[in-house]
Formats: structure tokens, C-alpha cells, sequence
């Protein structure tokens, strides 16, 4: 055990208390009022330079030593979900339909533990920002960040984040280097044709037969129009149509998510699920109106970063600890948007697996992230910042 991980075992009941804490006080996207000031006390309190108007409730946390010129980010994300905690935990959420179900408040404070070892022992020479992000859950509190001027106010030469990964053993981390994680993006298609009665289907134009012709055909767009090789996803979640069986209403509506790994695969998802829908919707004598949002981007490890820190996790942890290239996710995450303009690495920590503490999966309303992992998170942290803005490097 190195010294990272004995000072984060030695304070584990601090850290513990104010991840319950923030657990119990969970709050949703631009909302994070009380959980940014406490973040912004502790930072002052441990003798960081506090920032913050960035992103609504965003703080980033800047510790200077030496006189390197080296800069490096780490980032957290601070928001909860809207779903109803059914964990009975002591720490339970006191708030109804919101609950840090994805683990945000580990994160924050593997990261506050990391701070607070940094800002007391921390050895290196350069320019330290911790960045606490508001609303990651498809908000995009990253983009909002760096459009308030993150990365002009404070410049990194590269930026790094994790995420707890359900499934995998718990503190074992994970590496890929390429697309990651997917980009997703959000499709409504509103089908309006011409209601009728039932019994008289010739004098109407039909949306529910034209939406059903659209659905089937849409799956052919990845199973004949996407290189095999690649993956992209296109799912159609909602479809809502009529009240009542004997009238056939005016309009449809089709709820689309869609994934791809790739950013020329995204484009083309694009382009043909909009020619596909027109030209079925014509088909049928019916009008489709698409609107298409672009969400997160396609989150892209740099290479040069993820070699670095998937070296450093060995040294760290140990050979058997480390997974070096884990299968891509079609997850989407918003810090693809801060890899688009500064290189790095995203990564994931085991949160627990099978029938163990922390196996249940995120977004689930029995979801509880292993404390454990203040840990080894917040000491793998720590040990990284040290390495990147060593005197050597």
C-alpha cells in the first residue's frame, strides 16, 4: 500500500461523511447550489485558488507549486437524477424523486480527497485545476463550462476524468484509448396524416401504418447502410399515437435515440434517417416533420494521455488491477465535449461485481456508489496529478 492510499485509509471517514452528505442532498443539473458550496469551502479551506461562475454552479479549484509551467485538469461532475431512491440507506436522499443514482457524488468526492492530499503533501511543479462540473445528465455542463470560458481562464496541456463502473471488482481500472464512448443524439418525428373513423380507412391518411413502416425500416439504416465493423445503435423508445380503437388519429410521434462510435457514422445516421422518413412518409400520403438534436459527441481518448495514465494505474495498482483496452461503451458522456478541445483520458473504476457491494447498476433506484473507492479513486488521483507535474516531466 503507498502513501496515497494509507493518507485517503487514514481520512476514509471524512471523505465518507461528506459523500453521504452529499448523498443525502442530492441536486439536479444548474441546481447544484449546495453541493458547489461545499465544494468551494472545502477548496478555501485546504488552500486552493476557487473559481467559479462557470456553468451556473461550476467551480474549478487551481493549486500552484514550483515554477513549471505544466498544467494539467481533473474533472468531477456534481449533478443527481430525477428518480426515486429505494436504497433505505441511513443516507438515503431526503428529497423526493431526486437521488445520486450514477454516482456523481463519489466522483466529487474521490476528487475532494485527492484535493485535500495534494493541497497538504502533494510534490510537483505546475498549475493544478479541479474542475466540479454542474449537470453532466445530458445537459451539457461541460460545454457550458468551456463556453463561460473554462479553458481560456484556465489552460491544461491535458485533462483527465472517471467514472464507477458497476460489474467490474471493485477499485480495478479501466483504459481505452480511440472512441470510448458514443455520441447521442435525439430524434422526434411527428407523422400527420388525415383522421377518419375506423370503419372508413380509404378516406383517411393513416400516421399509425406509415409510423409502423417507418420503424421497421429505420433498423435497416445499421444493419445495411453502416459498415459491420463499426457500431451504431438507432432506437426507436416512444411511439405515441390515438386514444381509442375506432379513430384514426392525425398525428403519430416517434421518440429516436442514436449512438455511433464514429463521427462520419454519426453523420450518416443523420442524413439517412432524415431521407428514409421523408420518403416512407410520402409513401404513405403523410407529412413527417423531423426535428433532430445533436447531443454529446463522440467521447475520443487521446492517445499520447490514456498511455500515460493507463501506465501510471500499473505503477499504481499493479498489473493485474488494470484493464488496458476494455471494450468501447455506447454510454455518452458530456466530457466528450472538453476532449474535443483539449486532450486526454477518460476512465472507469470498478464499482463492485456480482452479488457484491456496488454491483447494482447505475441509473437504478438501488444504485449506491462503494465507498471503497474513495480510496483508491481519490489516491489514484493524487498519484496521477503528482506523476503528470512531476519536476521530470
Amino acid at each position: 500500500m503507498n502513501s496515497h492510499t494509507n493518507y485517503m485509509q487514514a481520512h476514509f471517514d471524512e471523505f465518507a461523511k461528506i459523500r453521504h452528505d452529499i448523498h443525502q442532498h442530492p441536486e439536479l443539473g444548474f441546481k447544484e447550489h449546495r453541493t458547489s458550496h461545499i465544494v468551494q469551502q472545502l477548496l478555501k479551506e485546504w488552500g486552493y485558488e476557487v473559481h467559479t461562475g462557470y456553468g451556473t454552479t461550476g467551480v474549478v479549484g487551481v493549486l500552484k507549486k514550483g515554477n513549471s509551467n505544466k498544467t494539467m485538469g481533473i474533472r468531477a461532475d456534481m449533478d443527481a437524477l430525477p428518480l426515486q431512491e429505494t436504497t433505505g440507506l441511513p443516507y438515503a436522499s431526503v428529497h423526493d424523486n431526486i437521488m445520486h443514482a450514477c454516482g456523481h457524488d463519489g466522483h466529487t468526492t474521490m476528487l475532494l480527497a485527492a484535493a485535500k492530499y495534494l493541497a497538504e503533501k502533494g510534490e510537483f511543479s505546475g498549475t493544478l485545476n479541479l474542475i466540479f462540473q454542474p449537470a453532466e445528465e445530458s445537459l451539457g455542463g461541460a460545454r457550458k463550462m468551456m463556453d463561460d470560458g473554462l479553458f481560456k481562464d484556465h489552460p491544461c496541456d491535458a485533462i483527465f476524468g472517471m467514472h464507477n463502473a458497476p460489474g467490474f471488482p471493485q477499485g480495478q481500472l479501466l483504459f481505452r484509448d480511440g472512441p470510448a464512448m458514443s455520441s447521442s443524439d435525439y430524434v422526434t418525428i411527428t407523422i400527420t396524416g388525415v383522421g377518419g373513423h375506423g370503419a372508413h380507412p380509404h378516406l383517411a391518411k393513416d400516421p399509425i401504418v406509415a409510423a409502423a413502416s417507418i420503424i421497421m425500416a429505420l433498423q435497416t439504416i445499421v444493419s445495411r447502410e453502416v459498415n459491420p465493423s463499426q457500431l451504431a445503435v438507432i432506437t426507436i423508445g416512444a411511439m405515441n399515437a390515438g386514444h381509442i380503437n375506432n379513430v384514426i388519429p392525425q398525428q403519430a410521434v416517434l421518440e429516436l435515440s442514436v449512438r455511433a462510435l464514429n463521427a462520419e457514422v454519426r453523420s450518416l445516421l443523420e442524413n439517412r434517417i432524415k431521407a428514409l422518413v421523408n420518403a416512407q412518409a410520402e409513401s404513405f400520403g403523410v407529412r413527417a416533420d423531423i426535428h433532430y438534436e445533436r447531443g454529446y459527441p463522440v467521447l475520443v481518448n487521446t492517445q499520447t494521455e490514456t498511455d500515460f495514465a493507463r501506465q501510471t494505474a500499473i505503477e499504481f495498482a499493479g498489473q493485474d488491477n488494470v484493464v488496458l483496452q476494455t471494450p468501447a461503451r455506447l454510454g455518452s458522456e458530456d466530457f466528450a465535449f472538453m476532449l474535443e478541445k483539449v486532450p486526454g483520458c477518460y476512465l472507469f473504476i470498478g464499482n463492485g461485481e456480482g452479488n457484491k457491494e456496488g454491483a447494482c447498476a447505475v441509473h437504478n433506484p438501488n444504485y449506491n456508489f462503494n465507498d471503497k473507492n474513495l480510496v483508491n479513486g481519490g489516491a489514484f488521483w493524487a498519484y496521477l496529478a503528482e506523476r503528470y507535474l512531476s519536476h521530470a516531466g
